[in-house]
């Protein structure tokens, strides 16, 4: 098994001694769909998986879940995280296993999820449950000093419920000058390009396992489409995600490289518990991301 770039001890020394500065934050990959924002001494956390949940559920299966890389840190050990967010209900994106330590040791914790999933959210937290605000397509909220909108995501398909709120969403986080976009689990679909073009999104995370129905999993873009979805919508770096977790359901992040490069589309793949430090975009063709560990 794999070990993390950054793990445990390593991981929080990095994480802590980040520095509180306006124009510059850092960011570390946590494993499958999972990153750690950390921007003025505040952590932001989209779709973190940080336990072995779903290998001890499926152990016995005929789709098990084997781990191809350790952990990067007890979710116990992580403060300072004032968000949380996600996407969806499947429980690498909504993980009470994790949630339910991160909230012991950050009380505050908000979790931003699709209005539509609330109740489910509820239900599977039980007594421990974060603030929860919800969200979905063409909204707004604000949570910790950070600006949430929502575009529809495709999961084989856009899901809503019974009064047409999505089950599926991605997030596009907007804070000082910079705009982070969250696919979330999604396949290419009708309004995403339309919906993501008007936000001029700086970073860009993008799923890159493919959709395989062999695999009896619901599907994402492969790395060439996660690709030209960068490209398409102007993204100023793209940053692959949802490989390297577990053995049926990766990815190796070749293809979304070499579609990148022949696409000419600014990208970087960072390892599980690997740290990025961004300095601020000042024009389109300027941004620096610097790799530390």
């Amino acid at each position: 098994m794999k070990q993390p770039v950054l793990q445990d001890r390593a991981f929080l020394k990095s994480y802590e001694s980040a520095l509180p500065q306006t124009d510059h934050f850092d960011l570390w990959w946590m494993g499958q769909s999972g990153f750690l924002l950390k921007w003025q001494g505040r952590g932001l956390l989209f779709d973190p998986y940080l336990s072995d949940s779903l290998t001890t559920k499926y152990a016995d299966s005929d789709k098990p879940h084997i781990r191809m890389v350790e952990r990067v840190i007890d979710p116990a050990r992580l403060t300072g995280i004032a968000v949380a967010t996600s996407t969806h209900n499947h429980t690498d994106h909504l993980d009470t296993e994790t949630l339910h330590p991160l909230l012991k040791a950050n009380p505050n914790l908000q979790l931003v999820l699709p209005e539509a999933n609330i109740g489910f959210a509820e239900e599977k937290l039980g007594a421990n449950v974060p603030e929860l605000v919800g969200l979905d397509e063409g909204k707004m909220v604000q949570a910790a000093g950070f600006e949430f909108h929502a575009v529809a995501a495709a999961h084989n398909e856009i899901q809503k419920d019974s009064v047409g709120r999505n089950h599926f969403l991605g997030f596009i986080v907007k804070f000082a000058d910079w705009t982070i976009y969250h696919s979330g689990d999604t396949i290419w679909h009708e309004g995403l390009v339309p919906n993501l073009l008007p936000h001029d999104i700086d970073i860009a995370f993008v799923p890159i396992n493919g959709n395989k129905p062999e695999r009896r999993v619901a599907g994402n873009l492969n790395g060439t489409e996660a690709a030209a979805l960068a490209k398409a919508v102007g993204a100023r770096l793209a940053i692959p995600h949802h490989f390297d977790m577990f053995t049926f359901n990766t990815e190796s992040p070749e293809e979304f490289r070499s579609a990148c490069e022949r696409l000419g589309q600014p990208y970087k793949i960072i390892q599980n518990g690997q740290h990025l430090s961004s300095t601020r975009i000042k024009a389109r063709k300027k941004t620096e991301v610097v790799e530390e560990e």
